[in-house]
């Protein structure tokens, strides 16, 4: 257990530092780090996906909040854009988590190894679209909402993976893309955690101390770190070659999805 909460920890704190770097919210460290562990518990397979996602989640609550203050404070989130896409944002996140409730585990895991492989892709590439466009209009980014919402629901993430390219073609600044990303996962975070806990909390069989799909213990760990790791990230952000950086986690997400993948075959 000594070991667990320790893994709890350094999964957190990694989460944190991306969320503020990167943007992208901690999740796709989170859930195949969580995987690992619940594992090792002996967590049912039949639900572990499920309480990977909503853990991951739950946890990018904090993440979020830690990361698009320290955004925020340099200025760096657009809060109209927000205001904006919220609403969709909302919706496709409640409706995509209660449709991964009812999925299988290997479904979710293999749609997972699918997007880390577009992730890291895109990483690698590091192809940024053109700014050849302005955000759309209401109901435009209520569609891009409802879209990035439910994606965002079934590999456990606060969206910044798909938002921030979303807003460089928009005509949005890389910094202030990241910035208002964070901002954006924190109601994708609301949206994922509720429909996770509403859906799992009528069965049985789900480890102790989970509310609904969220483990509580993971959880504890993973924000009592990522809380304070993720302006960390952001002043990285701000003074490191991302770029780079990026590369290097692109062969890491290389690397975990095809170990998942190994484990599906």
């Amino acid at each position: 257990m000594l070991t667990l909460i320790l893994t709890y920890l350094a999964v957190g704190a990694v989460a944190g530092v991306l969320a503020g770097l990167l943007g992208i919210g901690g999740g796709l460290v989170i859930v195949p780090m969580l995987i690992f562990c619940f594992t090792r518990q002996g967590i049912s397979q039949e639900t572990i996906m499920q309480i990977a996602l909503g853990t991951s989640m739950a946890s990018i609550i904090f993440t979020a909040v830690s990361s698009f203050y320290a955004h925020h404070r340099r200025g760096a989130v657009q809060w109209l854009v927000v205001r904006h896409i919220v609403p969709g944002i909302l919706v496709g996140t409640f409706l995509g988590s209660c449709v991964a409730s009812r999925l299988s585990t290997n479904f979710l895991k293999g749609f997972f190894v699918i997007f880390l492989y577009y992730v890291a892709t895109q990483l690698i590439l590091n192809k940024k679209p053109k700014p050849t466009r302005d955000l759309p209009g209401q109901l435009g980014m209520f569609a891009v909402g409802n879209t990035i919402g439910a994606v965002s629901s079934f590999v456990g993430i606060g969206g910044g993976t798909l938002s921030v390219p979303f807003m460089i073609w928009c005509n949005i600044a890389v910094h202030h893309a990241i910035g208002t990303s964070a901002a954006i996962g924190f109601p994708i975070a609301i949206a994922g955690t509720v429909g996770y806990i509403l859906n799992g909390l009528h069965l049985s069989g789900l480890p102790e101390y989970s509310l609904g799909y969220i483990y509580l213990p993971a959880l504890a760990g993973i924000v009592c770190a990522s809380v304070v790791t993720a302006p960390l990230g952001v002043y990285l952000a701000h003074n490191l070659p991302v770029d780079r950086l990026k590369r290097v986690f692109a062969i890491l997400l290389f690397a975990v999805g095809t170990r998942m993948l190994i484990g599906l075959l």
